[in-house]
């Protein structure tokens, strides 16, 4: 079926149903970032394949929902599709709600998935259409046109050893246990895939790029009951849940172990991370708690153990790194190189590394306009040949068994525009001045934020994501609670946080640069004001200086790139050839 027979098919089923509007989120039934095949379901009906986007289908228009990240990518894929984009105006924010109560009769009636969509989504959705008395349905129009449509995936999950990890799965439940009792709850539901992992120590396949496993929880007081299909874990890891105190039933039984709560119970929900579907299902009789699930606060702050496997695989990362930068640069216009290509060569220097598991996310390697494009995808139709001129932007990340990478560094290619030089001194400035921030204690992501932001706002220049993000231990490249962007969020920034500092600018039809480094939260300094935190640049890759303005740049963060590329060269050099140390020194003069 094309994209316009699908769109038919699906209003033909609407208007069988009575339904005016029909919703379909980017979800899965665990509230998923990055999606098994079968839960693709804006890709299959639209053709866009970015990874956060809303699609509303009415039977006089059809329109999918996306951020800044995204424009020029929807507005490519989507046409001819029948669907038209909608810009957002602020990230993350369901405009489309808005959209609906301007258009609705009232009266109408309103559908979609209930597994796909979260508690908070679900119950916002009833809020703000009431005064419309809209009537919703759950309804799945997807499975019905979707021929061959993917099964579940039945890849095998393995546990991980505690020496790797630093917590045992009987103390992290004890943790989650004691968050429980200060919400007095005595019951809690898990469906976040990333929660669930870290958790049990458990790691998989399930997702592309996202060692993770189709599982859900339910933690009492007593007990712990893992739903998963059995046949994805050995004899020896299910004998190791038993003896931390974990019975293990079958993935399609979460609803069984929901709708038999003891009606006195109290249970606890992150409304944000569960779907609508499950939360229908708890007895009216068992009081909810709404909150965020405690493991994603505990899984953000790293143990001693992971914070120093993480710095192990920044330095296998940073030699892989290396080692392309100088291919790319020593083989441009000898060889054929393509953005799909180069980042295929990535791969093979990251897959040399011991302990590499497979990459983080989908490479952006994204050459000279691709790479104004934030969350560019190479294609067999968009790979362009890299030349030697211009600017290629590569984002790219690793998966280790002691760590998770995420790394951007723009390389340029020769025949560099005034305007890419200054482009890239404000981006490398405005890196620099988040990484080298020092912050007091109870600090938030959105002053991180606006602190980074800073220097290139005095140009009065500006970008249209987020500074930062979390990063997992061997888990999902992005993770909460702490996020850096414009949203006053109220999560502080705490000792032994991972997160991503990532400024840029985008040029449409021109170029895009951003530079990101993962840094650590770290003790700093005590005065008679307060405690104050800095941030350990845990990234070791070369950051080219050929295009540099130093005269943009305040001694300070001259000073600091120094001793950045001072430490790249200590920590990465013992583990190069002679020929690549010759690069690296190259790379890492002083500026």
């Amino acid at each position: 079926m094309t994209y316009i027979e699908k769109l038919a098919a699906i209003r033909q089923q609407m208007k069988q149903n009575g339904v005016s509007a029909y919703i379909i989120p980017s979800a899965d039934p665990h509230i998923s970032e990055y999606l098994p095949s079968r839960y693709k379901c804006i890709r299959f009906v639209t053709g866009f394949t970015g990874s956060v986007s809303t699609v509303v289908i009415t039977q006089d228009f059809a329109g999918l929902w996306a951020d800044a990240r995204y424009f020029e990518q929807a507005e490519e894929q989507l046409e001819g599709s029948g669907f038209e984009l909608v810009k957002l105006k602020v990230q993350n924010n369901p405009e489309y709600i808005n959209w609906l109560t301007e258009v609705l009769p009232v009266g109408s009636t309103v559908a979609f998935d209930e597994q796909l969509v979260s508690v908070v989504l679900g119950e916002l959705l009833e809020q703000q259409l009431a005064f419309k008395q809209v009537e919703f349905k759950n309804q799945d129009y997807l499975s019905a046109i979707w021929e061959n449509r993917p099964e579940l995936p039945k890849n095998p999950a393995f546990l991980i050893d505690e020496q790797y990890i630093g917590q045992s799965v009987a103390d992290k439940l004890t943790a989650v246990r004691k968050v429980m009792k200060q919400n007095h709850a005595n019951c809690h539901l898990i469906s976040s895939l990333d929660d669930m992992a870290w958790l049990f120590n458990m790691r998989g396949s399930d997702v592309s790029y996202n060692p993770v496993v189709l599982s859900f929880a339910l933690i009492t007081t007593e007990k712990a009951t893992i739903y998963i299909d059995k046949n994805k874990l050995t004899d020896a890891d299910l004998s190791v849940l038993a003896d931390n105190g974990v019975e293990v039933l079958a993935y399609e039984a979460v609803g069984d172990g929901l709708t038999n709560i003891p009606s006195e119970s109290t249970i606890l929900i992150d409304p944000k991370r569960t779907c609508f579907g499950l939360y229908k299902l708890i007895p009216a009789s068992v009081q909810k708690v709404l909150n965020t699930n405690p493991s994603t606060s505990l899984k953000s702050i790293k143990n001693d153990v992971e914070i120093k496997n993480t710095r192990l695989a920044m330095v296998k990362d940073g030699v892989a790194i290396t080692q392309f930068l100088k291919w790319v640069k020593d083989n441009v216009g000898k060889i054929a190189i393509t953005e799909i290509s180069a980042a295929a060569q990535l791969r093979e220097f990251r897959a040399a590394q011991d302990g590499f598991v497979g990459e983080s996310f989908n490479t952006i390697a994204a050459y000279k306009a691709h790479g104004a494009l934030p969350h560019y995808g190479a294609t067999e139709q968009s790979d362009v040949t890299i030349k030697a001129e211009g600017l290629f932007l590569v984002d790219s990340g690793g998966q280790y068994r002691y760590g998770t990478t995420d790394i951007t560094r723009v390389i340029p290619m020769g025949n560099n525009t005034e305007e890419e030089s200054i482009d890239y001194t404000l981006v490398l400035k405005a890196m620099i001045e988040g990484c080298k921030t020092r912050f007091p204690k109870g600090t938030c992501g959105y002053q991180i934020d606006a602190i980074t932001r800073r220097p290139m706002w005095d140009y009065a220049l500006n970008y249209g994501h987020g500074t930062g993000h979390g990063v997992g231990y061997f888990l999902n490249v992005h993770e909460g609670p702490q996020v850096f962007n414009a949203t006053a969020t109220a999560v502080p920034i705490e000792l032994g946080m991972i997160t991503s500092i990532e400024p840029g600018i985008y040029r449409p039809g021109k170029h895009g640069i951003r530079i990101e480094n993962l840094v650590l939260t770290v003790k700093d300094e005590v005065n008679q004001f307060i405690e104050f935190y800095a941030f350990e640049a845990l990234t070791l890759a070369p950051i080219d200086t050929t295009l540099v303005k130093k005269e943009l740049l305040e001694q300070a963060h001259i000073d600091w790139l120094n001793n950045y590329h001072a430490l790249v060269y200590d920590q990465l050099s013992p583990f190069l050839s002679e020929e690549e140390k010759v690069f690296l020194a190259e790379m890492t003069v002083m500026l």
